[in-house]
């Protein structure tokens, strides 16, 4: 099994390089990349979402994925952030195509509470399932599972006792998948998403008997 290091990990979108502030079109790094963390700042209008409800299609986030075949997995990491704007959101994701994904992030609402959630998207039709939580948490783990076409998203506030937040099926994932990490603003703001821990293992998600 491949891990989320340097040499397996490819950007689908990276962050922007240049930023329009004023009228002036300056040059920024909006990501850092060690072997102990990934560090992403976000951009403002960034955003994965697709037609149901609002309508609007989105597809600009940047998402940091490796690529496997392998159809028995579990893939952990821990989020650090300092969201503070409606919708601010980072976590993990499964990036097929712009019609064919899965997220799992806290997203931020007001000063009272933020939405932990995950948004699953099948043939261009995106859902979101969450439960609300404290505004003062800020940072969480999540633990994405697969077994063959079937999904199973977790988080944790430790790393070590983790919740089922979701159980889903990908229509396009039974082969060849990326996975990964993503953060994105999707209204006009931005914010410092941290990502660390980074685990690729055997299932955890044992099989139903």
């Amino acid at each position: 099994m491949k891990q989320f290091t340097g040499e397996n990990r490819f950007w689908i979108r990276p962050p922007a390089q240049f930023h329009l502030e004023d009228g002036i079109l300056t040059v920024s790094k909006r990501y850092e990349i060690s072997d102990e963390k990934i560090v992403v700042i976000t951009e403002p209008g960034t955003d994965l979402w697709q037609r149901t409800y609002y309508g609007f299609q989105n597809d600009n986030a940047p998402v940091l994925q490796i690529k496997t075949d392998e159809k028995y997995f579990s893939f952990t990491v821990k989020t650090e952030f300092d969201s503070k704007h409606r919708f601010d959101q980072c976590g993990v994701a499964i990036y097929l195509d712009s019609e064919n994904w899965l997220k799992a992030s806290i997203e931020y609402e007001n000063e009272e509470f933020q939405r932990l959630g995950s948004v699953v998207t099948n043939l261009g039709y995106s859902d979101w399932a969450t439960t609300d939580i404290d505004a003062s948490i800020k940072e969480m783990w999540y633990r994405l599972s697969r077994r063959e076409s079937d999904y199973c998203l977790e988080c944790s506030t430790d790393g070590e006792n983790f919740k089922q937040m979701r159980i889903c099926h990908l229509f396009k994932g039974d082969g060849e998948i990326s996975f990964g990490i993503y953060a994105c603003s999707p209204e006009q703001s931005s914010f410092t998403a941290t990502f660390s821990h980074f685990e690729v293992t055997e299932c955890k998600w044992k099989a139903h008997e």
